[in-house]
């Protein structure tokens, strides 16, 4: 088949914020995913989706299938731009459809269809203004975040708050910052999960990676803020989390955290590949913190490789399953 990849690439720009480019992605992880599609014995070309040039290449270059990984360039419905250019021009790509993931980039309206599917999430409310009056039922800690940014964007340690006086400064803070309505939901003290699912043919879930702060006490990050994410790994900063995967769980949490993924999968209406974020409280409860229909690929930081490694798949071997559910969605096979 002949592939055109799209994609979004992080820069170095000092006049952004700091998170601007964090969505985006890196040199290594396009040429990772290209390479892996080379070997499987596919043709690629590489397309820079912030390129002007972007809609005229695809109405002169015929391809069999788009792999996307390109995150858009601004707005709460930006993940869906070249999918719906796309969709347009009937070119098949990979990953989920414009839907799901304008959907799953606002949090409170993923939130909202899983508390409509009885799926487990923090109990949650929304401030368009910061002068709302906070939800009664709303229990402390709270924490904040941007309600339509995506890798941790705008969120960090100081965000988890203890009272409400502190909750309206961060509040207005992140609105003077991201210029949207931002989600307060209640925090959940416990352990930090993800997970992947991949189908090819049928939904498959991959093991379950768990997230251990325990030894990022100096830094003062405690889950996965933006900090964590984008330095993890950095000794300097304290910031070295430790990943278990298959995550240490009991079968019958094991088999709950499962099943909260496939649901909030077949909820948000996700194709080929998805990433869920949970939290387990002290009750082992899974609570669905998110999900992410275009998680990161990068093949030796990001979470979704690990997973895939973990249940004994090459990186290549991941790359074509992606490729290969979509092609058989699309009938290309």
């Amino acid at each position: 088949m002949k592939i055109a990849l799209t994609y979004n690439l992080k820069k170095l720009d000092s006049s952004k914020p700091a998170d601007y480019f964090s969505e985006f992605d890196s040199e290594e992880t396009v040429n990772a995913i290209a390479s892996a599609i080379r070997n499987k014995g596919h043709s690629v070309e590489l397309v820079d989706a912030g390129s002007s040039l972007l809609l005229s290449y695809f109405k002169k270059t015929s391809v069999d299938l788009v792999f996307n990984i390109a995150e858009g360039k601004s707005g709460k419905f930006r993940e869906s731009e070249i999918p719906a250019m796309l969709e347009y021009l009937k070119i098949p790509y990979t990953g989920s459809n414009t839907f799901s993931l304008a959907l799953a980039l606002n949090k409170a309206f993923t939130k909202r269809l899983l508390n409509a599917e009885n799926i487990p999430t923090p109990a949650f409310q929304i401030f368009k203004t910061g002068k709302e009056e906070l939800d009664s039922g709303l229990r402390f800690p709270l924490i904040a975040k941007p309600n339509c940014e995506g890798s941790a964007k705008g969120i960090a340690s100081k965000n988890v708050v203890n009272g409400k006086a502190e909750l309206i400064k961060v509040i207005g803070e992140l609105k003077d910052s991201y210029s949207q309505d931002i989600l307060v939901e209640e925090f959940i003290d416990g352990r930090e999960l993800t997970v992947g699912i991949l189908e090819n043919g049928k939904i498959k879930v991959l093991p379950i990676l768990e997230i251990d702060f325990s030894g990022c006490a100096q830094s003062g990050e405690y889950f996965y803020s933006w900090r964590m994410k984008e330095f993890q790994g950095d000794e300097k900063q304290g910031l070295l989390p430790k990943f278990h995967c298959p995550a240490p769980l009991d079968k019958e949490t094991e088999e709950r955290v499962k099943e909260a993924a496939i649901k909030t999968h077949r909820a948000v209406g996700c194709f080929d590949i998805s990433r869920t974020d949970i939290r387990l409280d002290k009750n082992n409860i899974p609570y669905v913190l998110e999900i992410n229909p275009l998680p990161g690929l990068n093949p030796n930081e990001s979470n979704f490789p690990l997973m895939a490694y973990a249940a004994g798949m090459k990186y290549d071997d991941l790359i074509e399953a992606i490729l290969l559910s979509a092609a058989e969605r699309k009938g290309l096979n």
